[in-house]
């Protein structure tokens, strides 16, 4: 029996509201992070800073949730995953607090270190938990629900934010998020499972050693980090273009793009969460990847537009774009063997960002403001989009190859759950 199939048998009602209550925890992580994109052309005027400015103050929440991940990849299979949860998702409540505190720049970068420290390590525990109480057969499904935090934050959390920003100015977002991770760490302190995933006798080094040596563990680890470049290039200045390049008015077209974007997602991604559960993997992967591939071509070149195409191209961006999180994610939980989890997905979730955050970064390097305010080398950022999506699925062949069992659906009968523990609330 793969260890990777090993989990904590819940029931189903018990499993429902654990999934929900690390999809609100994830909600408020993925839009800590969104948040600052459609805040950006407000951010650089307010601040007085330059496009590559805005971009490292983006990137920077990526960059210290991948040291912290990495950091955390030594130690994370020592606790039990509820605690270590708990303690992380409150030092991000803070954190994103105080970025709406933040009287400059400089000192909103600093807070912004501090949540993507936190937030990263937070996100981590979510994918770990999700491997500890689901099988691997419908492992693709729970994602999906978890995931459903995207769109959610779409449709719901960057358009508030939007609005909040424009009444309030672009502290509003962050207090909301504040409080928001607030009420959210009291439902996770009640509602989820207590689990006993603690390594006895856990030593960092050879923790380290053995998931960082094994060759499976390697290729997830390709797949993970790839993944999320094809998005960490374009994202940064989606809202950006909108506003310069097609003409979207930022206070009220803009936060309806997203909306469709988001709603667009919500209603897809339970359909591919579902199809990864009943269809090869990596098929359903590449399908994703080459249709993303066509909208990405599509986006990057859009003029002026009314706001319905920019809405239109929005949510068939976002469709594809999450949409291979599900299928690709599962593929890379089921690599791992369960005494190892949370250190991989710790160091997983640290590669991540890593590459978010440095495509971030470069992503600046290609654009600039030209005459009227118009971005300039938009559209060369598509073809490097692109190239990624296809990388992506060259480390998801690979993965394939050399551990079949992570793309093929219907494992239920194969794996045997582990007892949980008589204490199931701390």
């Amino acid at each position: 029996m793969p260890a990777s199939g090993q989990h904590h048998a819940l029931s189903p009602a018990r499993e429902r509201a654990t999934l929900l209550t690390l999809g609100a925890v994830q909600f408020t992580h993925i839009l800590d992070f969104m948040i600052m994109m459609p805040l950006g052309s407000q951010l650089m005027r307010v601040f007085q800073i330059t496009p590559s400015q805005f971009t490292q103050l983006v990137a920077c929440y990526g960059l210290a949730a991948a040291v912290s991940g990495f950091i955390g990849g030594f130690f994370m299979d020592r606790f039990d995953r509820k605690r270590a949860l708990l303690v992380l998702y409150a030092g991000f409540g803070i954190a994103t607090f105080a970025c709406g505190l933040a009287p400059t720049h400089h000192w909103l970068m600093i807070a912004r270190l501090a949540a993507g420290a936190f937030g990263g390590l937070a996100g981590s525990m979510v994918s770990a938990m999700v491997g500890d109480i689901i099988p691997p057969a419908r492992r693709g499904r729970a994602m999906s629900v978890v995931m459903t935090a995207f769109p959610v934050a779409s449709v719901l959390g960057v358009p508030v934010g939007l609005v909040l920003a424009g009444h309030f100015g672009w502290h509003a977002p962050f207090f909301m998020l504040g409080g928001c991770a607030g009420v959210n760490l009291l439902l996770a302190s009640l509602a989820l499972p207590h689990l006993r995933t603690a390594v006895l006798d856990h030593n960092p080094r050879r923790q380290m050693r053995e998931i960082m040596s094994h060759a499976v563990h390697l290729r997830a680890f390709a797949l993970g980090g790839v993944l999320v470049l094809a998005g960490g290039f374009l994202i940064p200045f989606i809202a950006p273009s909108f506003v310069a390049n097609v003409g979207l008015d930022e206070k009220t077209q803009l936060p309806l793009a997203y909306v469709a974007g988001g709603l667009a997602t919500m209603i897809s991604m339970p359909l591919i969460g579902r199809l990864s559960d009943r269809m090869d993997r990596l098929k359903l992967f590449v399908w994703l990847s080459l249709f993303g591939s066509v909208v990405v071509l599509i986006m990057v070149r859009l003029g002026p537009s009314p706001v319905w195409v920019a809405a239109l191209m929005m949510a068939l961006f976002m469709i594809p774009m999450s949409g291979r999180f599900a299928p690709a994610m599962t593929m890379v939980t089921n690599a791992v063997e369960a005494r190892y989890r949370g250190g991989f997905m710790s160091l997983n979730a640290a590669l991540q960002q890593a590459a978010s955050g440095l495509a971030n970064v470069v992503a600046g390097w290609f654009v600039t403001t030209g005459p009227g305010g118009r971005l300039v080398g938009y559209p060369n950022l598509g073809y490097v989009s692109v190239a990624c999506f296809g990388l992506a699925v060259l480390c998801a062949v690979e993965l394939r190859r050399a551990a079949p069992h992570v793309a093929t659906p219907g494992m239920a009968g194969a794996h045997t759950p582990l007892p949980v523990e008589a204490e199931a609330i701390t």
